[in-house]
């Protein structure tokens, strides 16, 4: 905090200078030693044998003014990265003190209790909850000083490797032992990286030591976000070495040294942050040139020492990159989309070459805790690491621009792309295949999907927005694909939940399509549908038929199949809420009907599990009933209209009445031996619209036992036995 920084570029300023005057005496022994030989006068042997000794003495006054300069640009590179370093540490120490804290000349950090008032410091001596909360904020800033510190100290290893390196002459045939160094750079990432290179290269060959480790993982954490270190980095092991490093850390980490696992890994995740910096720009020379030797390395075949009890087990490249990559995040969605477009490429060229199995086929099942992390279906991983970044999911499986999304759900084989193999006795590679399915298979491309069709995170369920003209389609598309390919009944494994996740946020179209009110959404059953925009943004239509044999797959997960459920029920009582305050009866009456259809028909949904012999019925009711619960426990999805008044208030009590006795309904109903009779009256599903118009109608003062009332709830309950039926009917002729 105290060094006077100036003192670098005082010194580089010096340095300038040291090369200027030996330009000034290259400028004197060129004209009055080198040109001597150079001359006519002095011919022969010994003429001959200057000559040779002038070039070198000539070309080292050169070089002692390349090296001169790229010691003046290290100084210059170091005061910019000291200087930025320690403003972060003293903004960091201003902040600690803003918040009460103190801040040692050791950097060490307390709690000033000097400036507490006589009542806070009686607080802090009694109150454990108190004490607690000092000691952790304490922790936490320490935690954040100490770790600039630490930045300002990895910067300065990296200062000290870069003016080891620059002094010393790699050129072996300059006429030198140690001559001045004409390849001198003046980029302290730029020798950083050469000495990661050496370290990666000693640890290939099993010569690491614990240090070179500790380096290793210093220069990631220093440079793994820095360009130049990164490109030159990667550029000098090349993709193949690039591999290979990644390898030998997961070796490292899984198998060879679990007690430092946590150290290799996290070296990995400094690789696969250099890779991500890399290859930001897909239009620089070294993008290009890097893509084209991974697109050679990533069909190579790689040992990676105790990833399978086979001993002659081997991976494919791509299968290593995508691991490494899962290590990391920040990738550009152009380097995202090129990777997966090689990865489909080479299984595609594969295939076409007359392999029956595909070029990703192992013996061994890669799912779970102690295998999972191995991305033995490198396409689907990638589309994991992809669906980080919703708009490039977007990009990449929107069905008007490029037919992924359509190999991805019907063209591709997932089946033979993650063969396993029996392993007959002595462990040799032959032996008849296996097709089983990993456990995990599809997770990435269900998560691209997600994000893809949302436009949000993966892996929860989302709240209704806009939606663009792409991300409908793929959803429009998806669901189309999955019927034409008579998957519907029976969704990809690991596609229900993701599909589950989806539909949330579509709640008003697929309400839409089940009331069959609006001409926008009364299209034929089975009609392939289309997607338009409004001022919401862009909607969903598809044939009834069809969604309801999506969402018949989904409901093989109760839990999914429950929030579904939940969100129809709350975006009902929405569409309810938003009736104007002095809205005719007919309008009245078109509302209540089109929610109790749309809600009938997800119970055809429902209904047609309990006749299907495959399920246990009274625990899939149960766990249904566990989906809508934690469906109707979260906050509204829909926001109150603004015409009621007051309108949170309101809405928030109507629809929290009318959840308690839903769930009360279907809490019973779960109980019940789920026999046909059950499944033919459901009476769970009549109660729902009738709490559902009731607690609209006293929202109203109208009574909930009014004739007025009464008049719209056996509308409403007709309208679900149509809309319940007609799905249920569907379905049950679909087999």
């Amino acid at each position: 905090m105290t060094t006077d920084l100036a003192t670098l570029t005082t010194a580089a300023e010096r340095w300038d200078g040291m090369a200027k005057g030996f330009h000034k005496q290259e400028t004197a022994y060129r004209r009055d030693v080198y040109g001597i030989s150079m001359g006519r006068t002095w011919t022969g042997l010994s003429a001959d044998a200057a000559n040779r000794r002038f070039d070198v003495t000539l070309k080292e006054f050169q070089n002692a003014q390349t090296e001169a300069k790229a010691i003046a640009s290290l100084l210059r590179d170091a005061h910019t990265q000291f200087v930025d370093l320690r403003k972060k540490l003293e903004a960091a120490r201003d902040e600690a003190l803003a918040k009460g804290m103190k801040v040692s000349d050791q950097g060490v950090i307390s709690y000033d209790t000097e400036k507490l008032s006589q009542g806070d410091r009686t607080a802090l001596a009694h109150d454990p909850d108190y004490q607690e909360s000092i000691r952790t904020s304490v922790s936490s800033w320490q935690q954040r000083i100490d770790q600039l510190i630490g930045d300002v100290d990895d910067a300065d290893k990296g200062v000290e490797v870069a003016f080891k390196a620059v002094v010393i002459d790699s050129d072996v045939n300059d006429g030198t032992l140690n001559g001045f160094n004409g390849k001198a750079q003046g980029d302290i990432e730029k020798y950083e990286a050469d000495e990661a290179r050496d370290i990666a290269l000693r640890i290939d060959t099993g010569k690491a030591s614990a240090r070179d480790h500790q380096e290793l993982q210093r220069l990631f954490h220093d440079n793994s976000g820095d360009k130049a270190f990164s490109q030159t980095l990667l550029d000098d092991l090349g993709a193949r070495r690039t591999l290979k490093l990644a390898n030998d850390l997961d070796s490292l980490a899984h198998y060879d040294d679990k007690k430092h696992s946590s150290q290799y890994l996290d070296i990995q995740k400094g690789l696969a942050t250099t890779l991500a910096t890399a290859t930001r720009d897909p239009n620089s020379s070294f993008y290009k040139h890097f893509r084209a030797e991974m697109q050679k390395a990533g069909t190579e075949e790689f040992k990676v020492d105790g990833l399978s009890p086979i001993p002659d087990e081997k991976v494919r490249g791509y299968q290593s990159l995508v691991t490494l990559m899962q290590q990391g995040h920040g990738y550009s969605g152009q380097f995202l989309e090129d990777t997966a477009d090689d990865i489909r490429h080479a299984e595609e060229s594969y295939t076409a070459k007359g392999h029956t199995e595909s070029i990703w086929a192992l013996r061994d099942n890669f799912t779970g805790k102690d295998r999972g992390w191995f991305a033995n279906d490198p396409l689907d991983g990638v589309l994991g690491i992809m669906s980080d970044d919703p708009a490039t999911s977007t990009e990449y499986l929107d069905p008007a621009h490029n037919d992924n999304l359509e190999y991805l759900l019907h063209g591709r084989d997932w089946d033979t792309v993650i063969d396993h193999y029996a392993t007959p006795p002595g462990g040799t590679t032959t032996g008849p295949p296996v097709v089983v399915e990993d456990g995990d298979v599809r997770k990435g491309f269900g998560a691209a999907l997600e994000a893809a069709t949302t436009g949000g995170a993966p892996g929860a369920y989302h709240a209704v927005g806009e939606h663009t003209l792409p991300q409908a389609s793929i959803l429009q598309h998806t669901i189309n694909t999955l019927y034409s390919a008579d998957q519907a009944q029976e969704l990809p494994k690991n596609l229900a939940t993701p599909l589950a996740h989806i539909l949330t946020s579509y709640t008003p179209d697929t309400h839409g399509i089940y009331a069959e009110s609006s001409s926008r959404y009364d299209i034929d059953w089975d009609s392939s549908g289309s997607v338009w925009n409004d001022k919401d943004g862009a909607h969903l239509a598809v044939g009834h038929q069809r969604l309801a044999a999506v969402m018949r797959g989904i409901a093989d997960d109760p839990e999914a199949f429950g929030h579904l459920y939940g969100a129809e029920q709350q975006y009902s009582h929405h569409v309810l809420a938003g009736i104007p305050q002095d809205a005719g009866d007919k309008t009245i009456h078109d509302r209540i009907v089109d929610s109790s259809r749309a809600m009938g028909a997800y119970d055809g949904v429902r209904s047609d599990v309990i006749f299907d012999e495959r399920f246990k019925k009274t625990q899939w009711a149960a766990d249904f009933n566990h989906g809508l619960g934690t469906s109707l426990s979260t906050a509204l999805m829909f926001n109150p209209v603004s015409d009621l008044s007051p309108v949170g208030d309101l809405a928030t009590k109507t629809v929290d009445v009318w959840a308690y006795e839903s769930n009360k309904e279907h809490v019973a109903e779960a109980n019940l031996a789920a026999t046909q009779k059950n499944a033919e009256t459901y009476d769970a599903g009549q109660h729902d619209v009738e709490h559902m118009v009731r607690a609209w109608a006293n929202s109203r003062g109208h009574g909930i036992d009014s004739d007025y009332t009464q008049f719209f709830v056996h509308a409403g309950q007709d309208q679900y036995d149509f809309g319940r039926n007609h799905t249920l009917n569907t379905l049950r002729s679909d087999r």
